[in-house]
């Protein structure tokens, strides 16, 4: 480690925890108040420590010295949060800030030094603009390197150059923040920085190992690191305000296409493009207006634009898109929209396969897609997406193109490839499991060794070929001609052998399986269902998947 300490000047916020709690959490600053982590005080007001509460006591003995203390938890999350503001008005400052932890920033003093008129003159003048803008009392401190200028800012002084040495010689090892080596400094008779600093550098590396050796070039004055400087992060987001409300369909598509060039252009000048496309509106009215579009893939200009035209365009006509009850109309034109790229990432190009060019296709078959969705709406394309579910029709889920293909249900891991047992079909004729007179409810369902499935009663494999979108009535009966029948108790009155599907005509049941049961919700009367599946192979060769429900059979899926 070479080269001299840097000039820092370090803004330090007293008792920040207890400041970030009353910023976010609205606890009084000026109550007795204390921040406890792992039962001890690791911060406190000024009430407080008048009442006698320290650093470190633990929470019996903080509160019996103060009754009236107020006990926050600790919460690194809500001290950062809270931190961000100040940084940023720093930053509005002087440039080049890194943030030590929550309640202490730092940069150079060289720069603000120089343009502000001298260092006490830059230290005054960030102060007063924290204050003006966050209402946080701060203190900065200035001397050679960080470890220094945040001790010095304990008590708001400047250090003057080269007496960084001088400054931190009188004081106490328990400036180093290391209370283990504290405490063995104590015990061998170093008390103060200077004492510990005027050891021998090797005889400190052998005895006290490589953090001892630090913490020695700390109480020196060598702290030279350089500042970590944070990078500002860059606003991304783009508006447009109107003077004249749009109420129209058409105005809003092209004032969506202006816009969405406006933030494609800005996101490809920091070479980002956008997954998550926040859409945010004001009317006339004050009516805000939100919506967060997602995007399986790269957000191009015109896909951006096509999916605020969408947004709009359901907002101003008052539609869903999804035959769904029709939401309220705005009762006012929009007279701002702000478009937030809500998720980035960098943008790079597909690279190429070393036997033709990878992704060509899937590209080529995007922007047909892409084309067609902007004509017809988003939900004229729809990619089918497997989960979870007891029913085939819970386990599909159609996501508009370019979504994210999420499913709405969590699927079941995938098993183990089993050797078919003697006398199964082949691989290329697919067959009903445990087809034949009275299979046991749930029998078919597992297989000898196979976990069970996350979904219990869910439909044994193979999985059915189409899916009816609306079951068709049916009615089940036996040789007799007596309608078919399950009880309670899943007992079935006699064997189906006839089913006619809404007026056709009957057709012969020459297999069947089931019943497997399922009851859901039943904890929530208005949502509960109960029904029982069965699965059918007829004469001519068609499978079908019936569930009976309330007294009533129905189709619900045909298997290929």
């Amino acid at each position: 480690m070479t080269g001299a300490p840097v000039r820092t000047l370090l803004l330090w916020c007293p008792d920040w925890p207890v400041l970030a709690a009353e910023i976010v959490d609205g606890v009084p600053a000026t109550d007795p108040v204390a921040v406890l982590h792992a039962n001890r005080v690791v911060a406190c007001s000024e009430r407080a420590r008048a009442e006698g509460v320290r650093r470190g006591l633990r929470r019996r003995e903080a509160q019996g010295r103060c009754p009236q203390l107020t006990v926050v938890d600790h919460d690194p999350g809500r001290d950062a949060r809270a931190f961000e503001p100040v940084v940023a008005a720093v930053e509005e400052v002087a440039a080049g800030v890194e943030v030590i932890r929550p309640g202490a920033c730092a940069l150079a003093a060289r720069g603000p030094s120089r343009y502000l008129g001298g260092e006490e003159a830059a230290a005054e003048r960030i102060v007063e603009h924290v204050a003006q803008t966050c209402v946080v009392e701060s203190q900065v401190g200035i001397a050679d390197g960080v470890f220094a200028a945040g001790l010095a800012a304990r008590d708001g002084r400047i250090v003057p150059p080269g007496g960084t040495p001088e400054f931190l010689a009188a004081l106490p090892v328990e400036a180093l923040g290391r209370p283990a080596l504290t405490d063995l400094l104590r015990r061998l008779g170093v008390r103060t920085l200077g004492d510990f600093a005027a050891l021998p550098a090797g005889d400190v590396l052998a005895r006290f190992g490589s953090d001892g050796a630090l913490a020695h070039r700390l109480a020196a004055g060598r702290d030279h690191r350089p500042l970590a400087v944070r990078q500002p992060p860059a606003d991304l987001t783009v508006t447009a305000d109107y003077d004249e409300p749009v109420d129209r369909v058409d105005a809003a598509a092209f004032a969506a296409r202006m816009l969405a060039e406006q933030l494609h252009e800005r996101l490809a000048a920091y070479g980002l493009a956008c997954t998550r496309l926040g859409i945010e509106a004001i009317t006339a009215h004050g009516q805000e207006l939100h919506r967060v579009w997602r995007h399986d893939g790269l957000l191009s200009a015109a896909a951006i634009a096509d999916r605020v035209r969408w947004q709009l365009d359901g907002w101003l006509s008052g539609s869903n898109g999804r035959g769904g009850a029709r939401p309220a109309r705005p009762t006012a034109g929009i007279i701002r929209l702000r478009l937030v790229p809500d998720g980035v990432l960098a943008q790079a190009g597909l690279q190429p396969g070393l036997w033709g060019e990878t992704g060509e296709e899937r590209e080529r078959a995007h922007r047909a897609l892409s084309r067609v969705q902007g004509i017809l709406g988003p939900e004229a394309v729809v990619t089918a997406v497997l989960g979870g579910g007891r029913s085939p029709a819970d386990q599909v889920r159609l996501v508009p193109w370019g979504d994210e293909r999420l499913p709405a249900r969590p699927g079941p891991p995938p098993l183990p490839a089993e050797p078919a047992p003697a006398g199964s079909a082949p691989a290329d004729e697919p067959a009903l499991p445990a087809l034949g007179g009275g299979a046991r409810p749930g029998r078919a369902a597992r297989s000898g060794g196979a976990p069970v499935p996350p979904w219990p009663g869910r439909l044994p494999p193979p999985a059915p070929a189409v899916v009816l979108p609306t079951p068709l009535l049916a009615t089940v009966h036996d040789a007799a001609g007596e309608p078919v029948v399950v009880n309670a108790r899943l007992a079935v009155s006699a064997a189906p052998a006839r089913l006619v599907v809404g007026t056709g005509r009957p057709a012969e049941i020459v297999g069947w399986a089931g019943p497997w049961p399922v009851d859901e919700r039943w904890w929530a009367p208005a949502e509960a269902r109960r029904r029982a599946r069965f699965q059918v192979s007829l004469a001519d060769g068609a499978a079908l998947l019936l569930a009976v429900e309330g007294g009533q059979w129905l189709v619900e899926a045909i298997y290929d």
